[in-house]
């Protein structure tokens, strides 16, 4: 299960800082840019609560400012038209370097294409790649890949992954290559095999992937599996890598690379989990993004040349655990989110049966007229929208759920919070206390020592 923390791993605060804080005017010869997405900072606090009580130790993430091991700052992460950024409009301004409006992907107001950053580290030597935990064409990987104006076109954006030649793509989003499920009906994983790229559709095929050749992998369908319920299906855990075993594979593969390498490694389902207020969701995938987070750290503390960027694109929902309830426990053992509860109930199911779906999966004893209350919702069912396209009832379930949990929320959509940023390892001592999103996009450059060519 996610949330390995720190604690046993870590080396005493001074080698530590010796080794990872201190590097003035050293140049990173790798970077592994991770983000939450969609991460307020209460999902942070949530995830390391849970981490504490359930695991007895801090996340990784935490773990590092509690050793006072990186560098960390506050970031703003507005987009060119809009406080609230949306993600294309966010990894944008890490990857053009200029604030887009929301929907666009690295395609100016005015209409200007700025480069992305992992084609000027592609072009200056560099082996690049993203790992995600959503479709690998998805906002946040394109946005440090390619220049899109419609970010929710995602077969046409891996169609623009091919010629670029990257060395490395592992996510979801398996229907944005199959020509069955494609609009088209091209079979991408035949073209990319065909420019010469290793095709990964399990997770066998990951372990036995080897470096000869670049790699796209595509693992499932939409996202990867919330965390959660991911670990409680044997079937998924021997045919879906989690996001920390993507991690693990693309630094073995990227690291043999004479130059060094930059990547964007993507918690993306973190954001989804938001959306639907779907505590259990959001939470463990948190964790597994933490558990990616401690495989990148372990590799640049061990390399000592590597810059490690975690962060997130915006906050999303502003989760809480609030005063006056004390049922936070019982998210330690959750077998499954609400999402799979939701999906399992129908128009069909009766009032018992779905007490007894909720008990089965959380624990958790709903009243009669509590469940009523989800049921009746399934009598009106649509099928439009992008997170929730049937309308499922996750707002409802989230607010009853929080009585018997403690959680509360603040909506479910993006938030104009400023948010959390820690760099470790050469390059760290660029960092303010205040930035801007696009300042990131030139303090990679100047990390690299990588001219800042449009």
């Amino acid at each position: 299960m996610a949330g390995t923390g720190l604690l046993g791993w870590l080396p005493s605060v001074a080698k530590m800082n010796e080794r990872s804080n201190h590097f003035p005017g050293r140049r990173a010869k790798n970077i592994i840019f991770m983000v939450s997405d969609g991460m307020s900072t209460g999902t942070l606090n949530l995830a390391n609560l849970l981490s504490q009580r359930k695991f007895g130790r801090s996340t990784a993430w935490i773990g590092l400012y509690e050793q006072q091991l990186v560098q960390r700052a506050l970031m703003d992460t507005a987009s060119a038209n809009a406080l609230v950024t949306d993600s294309a409009a966010a990894s944008s301004s890490w990857g053009g370097g200029v604030r887009v409006n929301n929907g666009s992907l690295n395609v100016a107001p005015d209409g200007t294409h700025h480069k992305p950053i992992l084609q000027k580290f592609k072009d200056a030597g560099k082996a690049v790649g993203c790992v995600t935990s959503v479709p690998i064409a998805h906002a946040t990987p394109a946005g440090f890949c390619i220049n899109s104006a419609k970010r929710g076109d995602l077969d046409a954006i891996v169609q623009q992954y091919l010629p670029l030649h990257f060395d490395l793509m592992l996510g979801g989003g398996k229907d944005n290559f199959t020509a069955d499920t494609r609009r088209d009906k091209n079979d991408m994983f035949t073209a990319f095999e065909k420019n010469g790229y290793t095709v990964l559709k399990s997770k066998p095929d990951l372990t036995a992937a080897s470096s000869g050749k670049p790699i796209v992998g595509a693992f499932h369908n939409g996202g990867i599996p919330y965390h959660l319920d991911h670990q409680q299906d044997e079937k998924l855990k021997n045919d879906v890598p989690t996001l920390a075993e993507m991690t693990r594979t693309a630094i073995r593969h990227l690291s043999r690379h004479d130059n060094g390498f930059v990547m964007q490694v993507e918690g993306g389902k973190v954001d989804w989990a938001a959306h639907a207020n779907d505590a259990a969701g959001l939470i463990y995938d948190q964790l597994a993004f933490d558990d990616a987070v401690k495989v990148a750290v372990d590799f640049a503390l061990e390399d000592k040349n590597t810059l490690v960027i975690i962060t997130t694109d915006h906050g999303n929902a502003n989760p809480g655990l609030f005063y006056g309830n004390h049922g936070f426990d019982a998210i330690q053992t959750f077998r499954h989110t609400n999402e799979w509860i939701l999906n399992r109930i129908s128009k069909h199911t009766s009032v018992s049966e779905a007490k007894d779906i909720i008990a089965f999966a959380q624990g958790l004893h709903f009243s009669d007229d509590e469940v009523k209350i989800i049921v009746q919702h399934y009598q009106h069912l649509n099928e439009e929208g992008v997170y929730n396209p049937r309308k499922l009832p996750y707002r409802q379930l989230a607010m009853i759920q929080g009585r018997h949990t403690g959680i509360g929320w603040g909506s479910m959509d993006h938030s104009a919070d400023y948010v959390e940023l820690a760099m470790l390892g050469p390059g760290s001592d660029l960092i303010k206390p205040m930035l801007k999103n696009t300042d990131l996009h030139y303090l990679m450059l100047e990390a690299a020592g990588v001219a800042q060519r449009n």
